[in-house]
C-alpha cells in the first residue's frame, strides 16, 4: 500500500488576527526634550553632558514630521506619554498652554488615523513632587489622581487606549536596588511604600476613568515581565527560584491591583536562568555561546515572549506595549522583529488574545541613564542636525504590517547569530 504524502510545508504567510494593531512606542521625556521642570532633568544636570537629555530629539517640535513617517511606515497605531511636569510645573499650578500643546499632538495622531494608546506616567515626576518624598510619600497617589483628573477631561477625545504607569517593578529596581537614577537610596521600607503607593495611583485612575467615561476607553497599565527558566530542567532548587521570582516580579502588582485591568500591557525584554549554586539559586549569563545580544549585552530569547504571553493569559486582551532591540546593526533588529513575531503568532494561535504589537522604538531616543548611545529606534536619529532617517528594518516591519503578518520571503534576514564573545572581539580591534 502506498505510503500518503506528507503536507507540503506551509510557505505562505503567518498571518496575525484582522485588526491587530501595529505601531511602535516613545515616552515624553526621551524624545521631546527641555523637560525642565522633572526630577530627571535636575538630576541630569550633574552628569557628563552625553548624558543629559537636552533637546533629545525635539519631538515636542518635530511630532508630525515623526508621525508623518510612521504613517509612511504603515503603522496603524501609536504608545506615546504625556509630562506631568510640563502640565503642572508647580504644585497646583496648570499650564494651560501645555495642556493645549498636548491636545494639538494627539489631535495630529487622530486626523493620520492612528490608534492612540496614551501612558499618563512614564517615570518622570515633577521636580516638587520628588522634592516631597516621591512616590514614597502617599500624598502623591493624591497628586497625581488630581493631575489625571485635570488632563484627562481635556484629551479624552483622542485617546483609544489608557496606560495609568509604566513598569512600577523598574521603577523601584533602579531607585532603590541598582540606585542608577534619581533619588535613588537604599531603603527597603521606601521599595514597600513606593510600590503599594504605585499600585494605589492605577486603582485610583482605572476608577476614575471608568466612572468618569462609563462607556469609555479600556484601562490598563505596562509592565516589564521577564522569562523565567532554571538551568537544569530537573532542579527543585531551580524551579522554586523560577516560581517565586515568576509571582514577585511578573504577577504581584496584579495581585495588588485586583481587577482594575482591561487588558495587560506587557514590556518584554530580559530572559533569566537560575543555576544552583552553594547554598542559593543565582541568576547565570549563558548567552556568550549561544545567543543573540542587543549592543547593551541583554540576550536576544524570542522563545521568552511566548513563555510570558502564555503564562500570563487569561480572559483579557493583550498588548505589547514595549519590545526592542538596541542596535547599530540593523540585520540584527531584522532577526529580532521577525523571529519575535514569529513567537507572538505562535502564542496567538495556541489561544493567547494579543491584539496588538508596539516597537520600542519609534525612533532612536534618550535611554534614561545610558544616554543617547543605545540606538533602539525603526528610525534613526541624527542629534546634532535632528534629521530623522528610516532604517532598512523600519521597511521590513512595514511590510509585515502590510501583509498582515509575516511572509516567507522575508526568512533571508534570520540568519548569523552574534554573540557576547564576537562583540567584544570586535571592540578590541576595530
Amino acid at each position: 500500500m502506498p505510503l500518503k504524502p506528507e503536507p507540503k510545508h506551509d510557505h505562505g504567510i503567518l498571518k496575525f488576527p484582522q485588526g491587530f494593531l501595529w505601531g511602535a512606542a516613545t515616552s515624553a521625556h526621551q524624545v521631546e526634550g527641555n523637560n525642565v521642570h522633572n526630577d530627571w532633568w535636575a538630576w541630569e544636570q550633574g552628569k557628563p553632558f552625553d548624558l543629559r537629555s537636552g533637546q533629545a530629539c525635539d519631538q515636542y517640535h518635530l511630532y508630525e514630521q515623526d508621525f508623518d513617517l510612521a504613517k509612511s511606515l504603515n503603522h496603524n497605531a501609536h504608545r506615546l506619554s504625556i509630562e506631568w511636569s510640563r502640565i503642572e510645573p508647580h504644585e497646583g499650578q496648570f499650564n494651560e498652554k501645555e495642556i493645549e500643546h498636548y491636545k494639538k499632538v494627539l489631535k495630529a495622531l487622530k486626523q493620520r488615523g492612528f490608534t492612540v494608546m496614551l501612558t499618563l506616567w512614564h517615570f518622570t515626576l515633577p521636580k516638587w513632587v520628588a522634592d516631597e518624598g516621591g512616590w514614597e510619600n502617599g500624598q502623591t497617589v493624591k497628586y497625581f489622581e488630581r493631575f489625571v483628573r485635570k488632563i484627562v477631561p481635556e484629551i479624552a477625545d483622542y485617546v483609544d487606549l489608557w496606560v495609568t504607569i509604566n513598569e512600577p517593578g523598574v521603577y523601584i529596581y533602579e531607585t532603590y536596588i541598582a540606585r542608577q537614577w534619581p533619588n535613588a537610596k537604599r531603603s527597603l521600607w521606601g521599595q514597600i511604600k513606593s510600590f503599594l503607593n504605585l499600585a494605589s495611583a492605577h486603582k485610583k485612575v482605572y476608577n476614575f476613568l471608568h466612572q468618569s467615561f462609563p462607556a469609555g476607553k479600556p484601562v490598563g497599565m505596562a509592565n516589564n515581565i521577564l522569562s523565567f527558566e532554571p538551568y537544569h530542567k530537573h532542579s527543585i532548587i531551580e524551579q522554586l527560584a523560577v516560581s517565586l521570582n515568576d509571582i514577585f516580579i511578573n504577577h504581584l502588582f496584579y495581585f495588588l491591583t485586583g481587577k482594575t485591568h482591561d487588558f495587560l500591557g506587557i514590556n518584554y525584554y530580559f530572559h533569566v536562568r537560575f543555576k544552583h549554586r552553594m547554598l542559593l539559586p543565582q541568576a547565570v549569563n549563558t548567552t556568550a555561546q549561544t545567543h543573540d545580544i542587543s549592543d547593551l549585552g541583554w540576550e536576544v530569547f524570542p522563545e521568552g515572549i511566548f513563555d510570558v504571553l502564555t503564562d500570563l493569559s487569561d480572559d483579557l486582551p493583550i498588548y505589547i506595549t514595549e519590545c526592542g532591540i538596541a542596535s547599530t546593526n540593523d540585520d540584527r533588529r531584522n532577526r529580532f522583529l521577525i523571529t519575535y513575531l514569529q513567537e507572538v503568532a505562535r502564542a496567538i494561535k495556541v489561544g493567547v488574545n494579543v491584539r496588538g504589537f508596539f516597537y520600542w522604538s519609534l525612533i532612536d531616543n534618550f535611554e534614561w541613564q545610558m544616554g543617547f548611545e543605545p540606538r533602539f529606534g525603526l528610525v534613526e536619529v541624527d542629534y546634532q542636525t535632528q534629521q530623522r532617517i528610516i532604517r532598512p528594518s523600519a521597511k521590513v516591519y512595514a511590510e509585515i504590517i502590510a501583509r498582515g503578518g509575516i511572509p516567507h520571503n522575508l526568512m533571508r534576514f534570520i540568519g548569523h547569530t552574534v554573540t557576547a564573545k564576537e562583540v567584544l572581539a570586535r571592540k578590541s580591534h576595530p
